[in-house]
């Protein structure tokens, strides 16, 4: 009899914490990330995965001309940066289904609270009920052999607080709800190991990528006098970017209205001091690399390490090219600019403003490089200049 008496004062209470809860939901808290910015971020992923499988291709059909050293580094710097992006992409994915887990969670857990904290006070109604006599439909409810059951026998008793049988559909739609929850919850987590893998593919493809990139730039320091006319045309090109930036950076200015002033530069980054290479003539041992410094390498970056713009202006350049891979050329003024290359991907484009110390992109080994550093540049007066003269504390590399 106690058992009984129990188990009726649990279905009290259940349709009663229920009935009084909110139609569209027991938590009225707003998701921070939604199912469509998920799904947009899963259509990204493919768009990139489609773009990479054509670069594939396209180094594949190079793999053996040996004159193609030079475009197939800057197919695999493409593709390096498509790399990148599809690791970004699946990290947002991956944050955005922790967090829909945590408000998944959050919810069921508010949910138990709220129904253990109702559970006591209409447990107590359902005893007040049964010992004032509400005894005529007792024996139907005791012979339910299972909660399932005990619902649908209710179904058929009117009398039960007064509660129509609109209440009792309620109440199943909200069990529905409740279950459609958890198995979300499910797949949720089971989404969320399937991207954490994905994210380790991506980082494995990265580091071959990043490989496959150092061997041929050795490859063409082994076989400099085969690709001396391609290696002349790169040196060709880093002239016509300087001609183009000064030009750029004067008709902006022009437009504008903005003045240059010396100096006022910070530090391109802030993990390294260490300059291993400075402005003007070297022996730099990488065929392609110019023998006429035009701006400083600062070293002991690595491949995770933020550029930083060293002074406010007005972004002229955003791009990659063979010699410089990953670039970018920030306007100060007339004549007055800055550039940074060799990034493994860009966070700014053309035409952005952007103010001291903001990141325009991330340190690499993209264009003719070996190694992760930055090649930075300032120019003034239309006529580049020595860094050093603008870096402190710098350390000696070479």
């Amino acid at each position: 009899m106690k058992h009984s008496r129990r188990t009726l004062s649990l279905a009290m209470a259940l349709l009663l914490v229920f009935a009084l809860a909110p139609a569209e939901g027991l938590i009225p808290v707003a998701h921070a990330v939604t199912q469509e910015q998920i799904d947009n971020l899963k259509n990204a992923s493919k768009e990139l995965a489609n773009e990479s499988s054509k670069l594939k291709l396209q180094l594949a059909e190079l793999k053996d001309q040996r004159s193609s050293a030079i475009q197939r580094k800057n197919l695999l710097d493409q593709q390096i940066a498509l790399t990148t992006q599809q690791i970004d992409n699946t990290e947002k994915q991956i944050s955005g289904f922790e967090a829909m887990l945590a408000q998944t969670a959050y919810e069921l857990e508010e949910n138990r609270k709220q129904e253990e904290a109702q559970y006591a006070v209409f447990c107590e109604r359902a005893r007040v009920m049964e010992e004032a006599g509400s005894s005529s439909y007792w024996a139907v409810l005791f012979k339910a052999d299972s909660f399932s059951d005990l619902l649908s026998r209710l179904s058929d008793v009117q009398e039960v607080m007064n509660y129509d049988q609109g209440v009792l559909d309620e109440l199943r739609r909200l069990q529905e709800s409740i279950r459609a929850k958890q198995e979300e919850q499910e797949e949720l987590m089971a989404q969320t190991e399937e991207a954490k893998t994905e994210l380790e593919t991506h980082k494995a493809d990265l580091d071959q990528q990043r490989t496959e990139a150092e061997a041929l730039v050795a490859e063409i320091e082994e076989n400099v006098d085969e690709y001396q006319e391609q290696l002349d045309e790169l040196n060709a090109e880093r002239e016509q970017i300087q001609a183009e930036i000064v030009k750029k950076s004067n008709e902006l200015a022009q437009q504008m209205n903005m003045t240059a002033t010396k100096g006022g530069y910070i530090w391109p980054e802030t993990v390294s001091r260490r300059i291993t290479s400075p402005m003007g003539g070297r022996n730099t041992g990488i065929p392609g690399a110019s023998t006429n410094h035009k701006g400083v390498d600062i070293g002991g970056v690595g491949y995770t390490t933020n550029v930083l713009a060293t002074k406010a202006g007005v972004v002229i350049t955003s791009k990659l090219s063979s010699s410089y891979g990953n670039y970018v050329v920030i306007s100060h003024g007339p004549g007055n600019t800055t550039l940074y290359a060799h990034m493994s991907s860009r966070a700014v484009k053309e035409g952005d403003t952007v103010t001291q110390g903001q990141i325009i992109g991330v340190t690499g080994d993209t264009g003719i490089s070996r190694g992760a550093h930055l090649h930075y540049e300032i120019t003034e007066n239309g006529s580049r200049v020595n860094p050093l003269d603008y870096l402190p504390n710098y350390i000696k590399g070479w």
